[in-house]
């Protein structure tokens, strides 16, 4: 039903710019009724971080910037969302237009730069949730003024930790100046540990909340070892491989190529998957991964099963491919789990991740 009133709608939507179409979807989801989705196949439940999946399949972070959709993405299908970027401060971002459609690549540039309507009202909507099903994460990012960003994360841990299931650092996101900065070695073991003590204060008084790491695409071999070796060494519950990607493929051939900006969909899922093989291997089993980058079917999502994802999320493809896409790769996902004789996902994770960190078998 929903993917075919996507279909419907998608000429209209898709001759409106791309950030106006984008908040007229979170406005929709926020406003549509509660409604549960059906049960999903059981082969299909999760278990990482400490939590239980009812699916693998996640919204990633930037949709949902503020957390008010949260009922509406989860009675989509989806077996957790994230929200954020948060900011501690309210934040504009960068100024419009600052979202760009590549409708002939499938694929985003978003410039959007953490716009934020700060972390008091993203607590005040999720303490209002309290008790409602579903597995919401928020991903924590850093005010662009900010003369200590790494406090930043450390005063979003301690607030938002009680109210959410799981933190993510994002230290990846090409749109504020800087940021990536955070992602070298010394900086990221201050900033990690920083964030783990806060969140450890907050689990006084209330619940341990996993707390993962956002990586972005374009590391080399050694950043990675460093980013890894930090996770390890600091106890992180998880990594998500990996943000957008400030690259820009030679295949693209929209007009909007040119813009600035992190570019995701279609042509993020090559190095996205790569990175996330990459990651699997340097981890060697000490906490789980979650796969994002260019998930736009139940092959792509698969194929971040095989190269070390535990879970996978997508945003970007659902612009291209609606709503409706989250029931395909569910479905796509379990019968590939009944072919193979397994009762879960589980032995799949990383079957294929040497093979795919050399560039083969995706």
């Amino acid at each position: 039903m929903i993917g075919n009133l996507f279909n419907l709608a998608r000429p209209l939507i898709h001759c409106m710019d791309a950030e106006t179409a984008h908040r007229m979807a979170v406005a929709a989801l926020a406003a549509a009724p509660a409604l549960k989705p059906a049960s999903d196949d059981p082969v299909l439940a999760t278990e990482a971080f400490g939590l239980t999946f009812p699916n693998p399949v996640g919204l990633a972070a930037g949709f949902d910037k503020n957390a008010e959709a949260i009922k509406g993405a989860l009675a989509l299908g989806f077996g957790f969302v994230e929200v954020g970027g948060v900011t501690p401060l309210p934040q504009p971002g960068n100024p419009r237009p600052r979202v760009f459609r590549l409708t002939e690549d499938e694929a985003v540039i978003n410039r959007y730069g953490l716009n934020s309507d700060g972390m008091e009202a993203v607590a005040s909507r999720l303490a209002a949730r309290r008790g409602q099903r579903g597995i919401v994460g928020v991903n924590l990012g850093a005010n662009k003024e900010s003369a200590d960003r790494a406090a930043d994360y450390a005063i979003l841990a301690r607030k938002l930790a009680p109210l959410a299931d799981f933190l993510t650092i994002n230290v990846s996101s090409p749109n504020t100046p800087g940021l990536r900065d955070l992602q070298a070695e010394a900086a990221l073991d201050d900033l990690v540990a920083r964030t783990l003590a806060a969140r450890d204060e907050a689990a006084m008084t209330a619940k341990r909340t996993p707390v993962l790491i956002k990586i972005a695409p374009d590391l080399t071999p050694p950043e990675l070892d460093g980013m890894v070796a930090v996770a390890r060494k600091r106890g992180i519950d998880g990594m998500i491989v990996s943000n957008t990607t400030v690259a820009r493929p030679q295949s693209l051939r929209s007009a909007a190529k040119t813009e600035t900006g992190g570019l995701s969909g279609k042509p993020l899922f090559a190095a996205s998957t790569r990175i996330l093989a990459e990651t699997f291997l340097r981890v060697e089993g000490q906490f789980p991964l979650i796969g994002v980058g260019g998930v736009d079917s139940a092959e792509t999502a698969f194929a971040k099963i095989r190269a070390g994802a535990t879970l996978v999320q997508f945003y970007s493809a659902m612009v291209f491919k609606g709503p409706g896409l989250v029931k395909t790769v569910k479905d796509g996902l379990a019968a590939r789990v009944r072919s193979a004789g397994l009762p879960r996902l589980s032995p799949l994770v990383g079957r294929d991740a040497a093979a795919i960190a050399r560039g083969e078998n995706l």
